[in-house]
């Protein structure tokens, strides 16, 4: 059956791309298309807003007024308004998938506390190819074991508001789990000056911002006499819009609970 869905911040730059991948997705419509209060694309056909013709669905500023439009609401917006849709979809009984990134440890508790009355996919990245680079990762900490230096370094546009990436966060998590480590204890987020010696068990992370990089993520495994290297490089955020889309498709039919991008490709 047809998923009907909704596009949270249809007019910024992931919205837009959100549209054409609903559009081209022969399994899903798009049902409705929201932007803030005051925006001057309300009123507007979304698909003339998003460049891929009349779709015959306006814009709105209204999502609780429209929640009967759509089955699965995706949202890449930011991090106060996903936690307003979050209000209303949870009310409303509507499904989310969530890819807004920045979430502190407490914000993210509100989604598990919704997860339990709707369905809810939440990734930093959903990028098939990233979620595969996940599963190879943890494999390969796993076969390295100790001995070796582990860095994250990543690079996107410099419009992101949020450092280190959501994306590498995670990848610095599946590593510290390989190897019986808690992140938030060993975590290096920066070096200046005299630092010492590394400590063998941190996990460092680098961060660029510049131009209109989409996404670059590299895994880092640095020992005595050789390196190995994991590279994701998006180039388009369309592969993050199929993913979402995808996800929201899988979500449709789903208990309530909180999913990620593993449970919607069967990778768990």
């Amino acid at each position: 059956m047809t998923c009907r869905i909704g596009v949270a911040g249809v007019n910024g730059r992931m919205g837009r791309v959100l549209v054409e991948a609903t559009v081209q997705n022969t399994e899903s419509t798009l049902g409705a298309a929201f932007v803030r209060r005051g925006s001057a694309v309300i009123g507007q056909d979304a698909g003339l807003v998003a460049g891929v013709g009349a779709l015959n669905c306006l814009v709105r500023d209204d999502l609780a007024a429209a929640c009967t439009d759509f089955d699965v609401l995706i949202d890449f917006t930011s991090i106060d308004a996903t936690l307003s849709h979050l209000d209303i979809c949870r009310s409303a009984g509507r499904a989310m998938v969530i890819g807004t990134t920045g979430f502190s440890s407490t914000q993210k508790a509100l989604l598990q506390v919704a997860a339990r009355e709707i369905p809810i996919v939440f990734a930093p990245n959903m990028s098939i190819g990233v979620n595969v680079l996940q599963r190879v990762l943890a494999q390969t900490a796993a076969l390295l074991g100790e001995g070796y230096d582990v860095e994250i370094i990543e690079a996107h546009h410099r419009h992101k508001v949020d450092a280190p990436s959501g994306t590498a966060l995670r990848l610095g998590e599946i590593v510290a789990r390989a190897y019986g480590r808690d992140l938030a204890e060993v975590a290096v987020y920066g070096r200046e000056g005299h630092t010492g010696a590394r400590d063998a068990k941190t996990i460092g992370f680098s961060t660029i911002r510049g131009g209109d990089v989409v996404g670059d993520h590299t895994v880092l495994f640095a020992g005595i006499g050789e390196r190995i290297e994991l590279t994701h490089k998006a180039s388009s955020r369309m592969t993050f819009a199929q993913g979402a889309v995808r996800a929201a498709r899988w979500l449709k039919d789903q208990p309530p609970g909180l999913y990620d991008m593993t449970d919607v490709l069967g990778l768990k």
